[in-house]
């Protein structure tokens, strides 16, 4: 591998990775069709057959995340709460104990913003014809 350019070697790649995408791509591969079927027969009963709505992927996931870090946010709030009583009135502590506070609301409020913005969107996307999502 020492001995080859690496001109010559990234034209190899890059020509190796050309004809695979050809190969992938073109419309007598079936490989998609074929991971499609495979994905569909392993779901199962009790999995969401859509990405959106009540019971969705996308709504379960962004629920748990936004929950999560709603929770992270106000656990950080009561952190920063405990602080700053018992900094002694010790100048570093309170502003270590009003940064944790202040940057906690922030998290709050991200997370309500962010939970708000996902639901727009999930709703965009259902309200926008998108039956077979």
């Amino acid at each position: 591998m020492k001995n080859i350019p690496k001109i010559v070697l990234g034209f190899f790649i890059a020509l190796m990775g050309a004809v695979l995408a050809v190969i992938v791509f073109s419309p007598e591969c079936s490989a998609f069709e074929s991971i499609i079927d495979g994905a569909d027969s392993a779901r199962g009963d009790s999995q969401p057959v859509d990405l959106f709505g009540s019971n969705g992927v996308f709504t379960k996931i962004s629920g748990t995340l936004l929950f999560a870090t709603g929770a992270a946010s106000v656990f950080m709030l009561i952190v920063g709460g405990v602080r700053f009583v018992i900094s002694g009135g010790n100048a570093s502590a309170v502003s270590g104990a009003k940064n944790t506070i202040f940057y906690a609301v922030v998290g709050i409020v991200v997370s309500i913003t962010a939970y708000g913005a996902v639901n727009f969107v999930l709703s965009a996307l259902l309200s926008g014809g998108s039956e077979n999502i």
